[in-house]
Parts: C-alpha cells; structure tokens; sequence
C-alpha cells in the first residue's frame, strides 16, 4: 500500500492538470479500489485538492503544503 502510495504521489505531481481515478488506475496498473483509498488517505491528510467536473472528481497534489 505505501508503494502504491508513493507511486500516485509521484504522478500527481507531475502532473499540475490532475488526475481522476480512472486515469490513475489505468497508468499504474492499480485497481480503482486501491486508487481510491489512496486518495482518501491523502485527502485526509490534506495533501491532495479534489476538483469535480460533471460526474468525476479531479485530484491534484495540494502544493500549498510545502511538499513540492
């Protein structure tokens, strides 16, 4: 799980447009079940922001943190 973890992290912040949960289980090869726990868990701890969009919901690394 921290693996897991430490991966979506990685792709967050990378990527300043965000991700969805589809789009992260697709590019790592990861369920969307665990996806989703991760993000729970970063949201938790106020690491991630969630933007929706229609139907999905849109996660960037919360750079405000001081995590960069």
């Amino acid at each position: 799980m921290e693996n897991n973890r430490g991966k979506i992290i990685l792709n967050l912040k990378k990527n300043k447009d965000g991700y969805t949960i589809s789009e992260l289980s697709k590019k790592l090869s990861l369920s969307r079940q665990t996806v989703a726990n991760c993000l729970a868990f970063l949201e938790g701890a106020q690491k991630v922001n969630i933007r929706k969009a229609g139907m999905a919901k849109i996660y960037y690394w919360n750079n405000k943190n001081g995590n960069h």
